[in-house]
């Protein structure tokens, strides 16, 4: 009995902090909306203050650093839209290769909050929900997460905060989801980055990679199976030997 009245408080507390967590998020991403948050985080309005930007960079370069640090971890931790645009904006502001640490720590921490987060809310009543086959996409998926996960944040073709949401849902680690995350968006980051140096030439988001780029990123991710296949191929002559 004493054990029933100890777990009621506790499942009511934990009920209770998810939804006041559910309701901040919601609260930001909101608020984020109504006062047209959107419109400072487009190409158009980077380039209208480039000039401004460029001038306190240089006039306050650390200073500039952390709010551009603070910003893309905020945009990437509530899943904000302009990601890519704060990327050609840190590539422009201080060069590929700070830019690229820039991004890669800051867009690396913020997806790590938005799994947190969703493993917090979501994951236990969702592997309920799908039952037997919840447990066996999370079986195959955890064996090698960090492989598949490599693949995911390699090829460019999956929306970034999709791959921040989804491997929520499995138990892989949050070490494996940091070291897959941290790993996987470094070329993608780079080039993104680098592109940003010639921000005042850039006229559209659409196309910005080539198609030998993309098909450069999908063979980077085709690599990171490799370990996959390899040991999906051994498992049926151990199994014969």
């Amino acid at each position: 009995m004493s054990e029933t009245s100890d777990d009621t408080p506790r499942a009511s507390r934990r009920l209770g902090g998810k939804v006041a967590l559910l309701a901040a998020l919601a609260i930001v991403v909101v608020a984020f909306f109504v006062f047209h948050g959107e419109r400072y985080l487009t190409l158009d309005a980077v380039k209208a203050n480039r000039d401004a930007l460029l001038a306190f960079t240089n006039a306050h370069y650390a200073a500039a650093l952390a709010i551009a640090f603070a910003v893309y971890v905020f945009a990437t931790a509530f899943s904000l839209p302009g990601g890519l645009v704060l990327s050609l904006t840190m590539g422009f502001l201080f060069g590929r290769w700070v830019g690229t640490l820039l991004v890669v720590v800051a867009a690396t921490i913020g997806a790590t909050l938005v799994f947190i987060a969703a493993r917090y809310l979501f994951a236990d009543a969702a592997r309920r929900r799908m039952g037997a086959l919840g447990e066996k996409i999370n079986a195959g998926f955890t064996e090698n997460a960090l492989f598949y996960l490599l693949f995911l944040r390699l090829v460019p073709l999956f929306p970034f905060f999709l791959v921040n949401l989804a491997p929520a849902f499995t138990t892989i680690s949050v070490r494996t989801f940091v070291i897959g995350t941290l790993i996987g968006i470094i070329p993608g980051s780079f080039v993104f980055v680098n592109l940003g140096q010639t921000l005042g030439r850039i006229d559209s988001l659409s196309g910005l990679l080539s198609a030998e780029t993309i098909a450069a990123f999908v063979l980077l991710g085709a690599l990171a199976l490799t370990p996959v296949v390899v040991r999906k191929m051994r498992s049926p002559r151990a199994e014969k030997a």
